[in-house]
């Protein structure tokens, strides 16, 4: 369904001053434009044709909330399927667009492994969430609108896993919820990894690196789930789907390799690969295009870290 083109452009921002401009460069291992894995990590804004280099370079508060509007995503996931309701809403106040959340409920859990599982995971999410808007105080963004039904049939499509005129709920029973988990979990890991040669505070550095580890539990326990239900190939055809969407380099894995297990998701160094936020962006916007809403997020997120790339 998604057709993979070269990447031409990153995700064009933002933030805070000449400093940051200058030690995001550095960052980078460049004096001119960065570049990480191949993938450019600075280009213009769509909306600001008039884009000069007086444009500042990503901030740690942009990458922090950046990170915050995923993990608001992911712990709304989590908390319906446990507990049947959302995070509580004096958790989603902040700059920006107060948004609500469209779907979500209990899942029937048969197994008290499962349950078990989605009850811890949606505990650090929210932790994850509480741990961001208190490293970033004031600054601080809101949650946006937040797509739990629709997104999920159109992610479902994508993967060929239903047809047209179906609908996937990723509540409506366990099998579905670590489908619609699988499809979170990778990619936040990914994040993390990619965000992570960016930030130049060290105290914020340290605390990315761990909800980076917590992240790849998760992942690590999602993953290890789907492959003793035998859902090996709806895995694939989800990890298939997100390469679809976030550029020419096919990096995603799904959960068995040539036959046998592949739990974990590595190069040849053992190493977990990386996702720029624009390519991110594109996963949870359900887009290979350059846009800033979409998917998950009907009306964008919230901070200066909107644009996804453009590989279509």
């Amino acid at each position: 369904m998604f057709g993979k083109k070269m990447v031409a452009e990153m995700i064009g921002r933002s933030t805070k001053s000449q400093t940051d401009r200058r030690n995001f460069l550095r960052a980078a291992g460049v004096g001119g434009l960065g570049v990480i894995g191949g993938a450019t990590l600075l280009a213009q804004n769509p909306s600001r044709a008039a884009a000069t280099e007086e444009d500042q370079a990503i901030s740690d508060d942009a990458i922090l909330n950046f990170a915050l509007q995923l993990e608001y995503l992911e712990a709304q996931f989590y908390s319906f399927a446990a507990t049947g309701r959302g995070i509580n809403g004096s958790l989603t106040g902040g700059r920006g667009t107060i948004g609500r959340v469209t779907g979500g409920s209990k899942v029937p859990f048969k197994s008290k492994r499962i349950r078990q599982y989605a009850e811890e995971i949606a505990g650090d999410e929210l932790a994850h969430v509480r741990f961001l808007r208190t490293a970033l105080g004031n600054s601080k963004t809101a949650q946006p609108n937040i797509d739990l039904k629709h997104s999920f049939t159109a992610a479902a499509q994508a993967a060929g896993l239903i047809g047209a005129g179906q609908t996937f709920d990723p509540f409506a029973d366990e099998d579905s919820f670590l489908l619609g988990a699988y499809i979170f979990e990778d990619v936040g890991v990914t994040a993390y990894k990619g965000a992570s040669p960016l930030i130049t505070n060290k105290t914020y550095l340290e605390a990315a690196a761990g909800i980076l580890a917590v992240e790849a539990y998760h992942a690590g326990v999602v993953r290890s789930a789907l492959f003793e239900k035998g859902l090996t190939e709806e895995a694939e055809a989800i990890s298939t789907a997100r390469d679809s969407l976030d550029g020419r380099t096919d990096v995603d894995q799904g959960i068995t390799k040539r036959g046998a297990a592949n739990l974990v998701p590595a190069d040849l160094n053992g190493v977990a690969y990386s996702r720029t936020p624009g390519q991110v962006l594109n996963i949870v916007y359900l887009n290979p295009a350059q846009v800033t809403e979409g998917g998950f997020f009907p009306n964008s997120v919230n901070g200066t870290l909107r644009v996804s790339d453009r590989n279509a």
